[in-house]
């Protein structure tokens, strides 16, 4: 099951950390965009609430979001001023036309043939020469690290993440972009209980994450359901955002 992102728009912050894990990306993105930048997209924007800290953070970037769903973009516009419906694989941009773009939890859910790649190709094409993207990588793997929520899912893990790091870092040289640094935070209110992966599990969360054919799913969540501590929220994860800057022509 995939999750339809416009029935999902209404209560995703809530789910998702909310205001606190906003702005730590928020603060994580800003530390890894140069102050000279004027011009910065957010694209997979959601509700806005990482992009509207985003442009609080820095009161001379202009930031627009970008979203595919129109759930998401309409309840972005209540908080960020600029917001536009569109595919990221074809932003309605003319070439070399802004100083940063970033991604925060994004790729991970591209799990087409050919998305991450299309999208990091595009990316590049909108991005002036010396712009930088800001992406996450490696989402799915930075949760319940070591926990025995982690031991239940290993059975049932994709067998390639599509935000995988070294291949993100292929495609952006491909597209004419070079690594120039990365940046950690904490994704606060995002450990897990068993319980509520097991519930995530039957709605669908874990799509990107997790292979579950037929009954797998419930076999899954039934697994969950028999773990210790089950009210027990295990540590946060601690997300990795990767800096790519556009080589300069010539």
């Amino acid at each position: 099951m995939i999750l339809d992102y416009d029935q999902e728009a209404a209560v995703y912050d809530a789910t998702r950390g909310g205001l606190p894990r906003a702005e730590a990306a928020a603060a994580a993105v800003l530390t890894l965009v140069p102050d000279t930048a004027r011009t910065l997209l957010d694209i997979g924007c959601g509700t806005g609430l990482v992009t509207g800290r985003i442009a609080a953070g820095r009161p001379g970037l202009r930031v627009t979001g970008v979203d595919a769903s129109h759930g998401m973009a309409r309840v972005a516009r209540h908080r960020v001023g600029a917001v536009v419906l569109a595919d990221a694989r074809r932003l309605p941009l003319p070439g070399a036309r802004v100083d940063a773009v970033c991604a925060v939890w994004l790729l991970h859910l591209l799990r087409d043939e050919g998305a991450v790649r299309a999208v990091v190709a595009e990316v590049a094409r909108v991005l002036r020469p010396g712009g930088v993207f800001v992406t996450t990588v490696d989402k799915d793997a930075c949760h319940d690290v070591g926990s025995d929520i982690d031991e239940a899912f290993t059975p049932y893990l994709v067998p390639a993440p599509s935000d995988g790091t070294d291949l993100v870092v292929a495609y952006a040289a491909e597209a004419g972009l070079e690594v120039t640094g990365d940046a950690f935070f904490p994704g606060h209110g995002q450990g897990r209980t068993p319980r509520s992966a097991a519930r995530a599990v039957r709605r669908g969360y874990y799509a990107s994450r997790l292979a579950l054919p037929g009954e797998a799913a419930e076999d899954l969540a039934r697994t969950l359901e028999t773990l210790p501590d089950q009210e027990r929220r295990r540590a946060d994860p601690e997300y990795r955002l990767l800096a790519l800057r556009r080589v300069a022509a010539g």
